[in-house]
């Protein structure tokens, strides 16, 4: 799972409560259902409960291993995301979910690997991730993959702005907004500030209240501390509005976590902290918020 970027955020504590009584009495199709719920609106927790309750009855069934590696790479279990996910690898070797989710495991292991060993775990990440576009180009999500790893790593493992650009081509060419959001990161990485605002300018003089444009708005002015009052007023905007479904798309939590950071540029702390517990209100297992709110 990504974390440049994130996925709907929906419920709160009686729905989850509601949702588990219901899913205890389930039958196994409907329990894997409920759990693909949890997971896709983003309560991670209820759903790693419910699919390893599964996997302890079907441990053969690689669908269970992704999700429930795709979930240790949430909660930072390097460990079993490699187990599940290697597994579910071998299991089904031709399946682009699973080749990107496995590059997002040897990222985390060479994140979490020391100096002499990083660069082999390196290597993986980039390989898995130019299999599952080999295997589904026409999917955005991996491509991001690989213009994330093309922005940290260095030219000596595969990385590179310029190769980041060429995966930006690719995404606009399927979707032109996630293309424009593609450029508009490149440029926050490049400290091009001016030139990332500048992507979702035309789409703001023709369409005032696009919420992704709003939205980008924000997380541009969080990470680059530019623009902040515009970020702030953007965001707020998002609130205002129906947000974009599907898996991947900004939520409530999302906006509130991006407005406590532009509040905590501010100097608001009280205000920061306010947002911080908007956004674990509106997801508890959005960590970002969480762990903000210990510091």
């Amino acid at each position: 799972m990504k974390r440049t970027a994130v996925s709907v955020r929906l419920g709160g504590v009686l729905a989850a409560c509601a949702g588990l009584a219901v899913a205890a009495h389930a039958a196994p199709a409907d329990d894997f259902e409920s759990a693909l719920t949890f997971y896709r609106q983003a309560r991670y927790g209820e759903a790693r409960r419910i699919f390893a309750r599964l996997a302890a009855e079907r441990p053969e069934d690689p669908a269970l291993d992704f999700y429930l590696g795709r979930l240790a790479l949430w909660f930072d279990d390097g460990a079993e995301a490699l187990t599940r996910l290697e597994r579910a690898a071998r299991r089904e070797p031709a399946s682009a979910r699973v080749q990107n989710a496995l590059g997002d495991a040897y990222g985390l292991a060479a994140q979490q690997a020391g100096l002499l060993a990083k660069f082999s775990w390196a290597m993986k990440c980039k390989a898995a991730y130019e299999r599952a576009v080999e295997l589904e180009p026409g999917n955005c999500n991996y491509h991001w993959s690989l213009l994330g790893y093309d922005l940290v790593a260095p030219r000596i493992a595969g990385g590179g702005v310029d190769l980041a650009r060429g995966q930006a081509a690719e995404i606009e060419k399927l979707d032109p907004m996630n293309g424009r959001i593609a450029l508009a990161t490149i440029a926050l990485g490049e400290k091009k500030f001016a030139a990332a605002f500048a992507e979702f300018d035309d789409v703001l003089r023709r369409s005032p209240d696009d919420f992704m444009a709003l939205y980008q708005v924000g997380r541009c002015a969080a990470l680059s501390g530019q623009q902040l009052d515009r970020g702030i007023a953007a965001l707020r905007r998002c609130l205002d509005l129906p947000a974009p479904e599907g898996e991947g798309k900004p939520g409530a939590a999302d906006i509130h976590y991006r407005l406590a950071e532009l509040l905590e540029k501010k100097g608001d702390a009280a205000g920061a902290r306010a947002e911080y517990a908007r956004a674990a209100r509106e997801n508890p297992d959005f960590r970002p918020a969480k762990v903000a709110l210990r510091n």
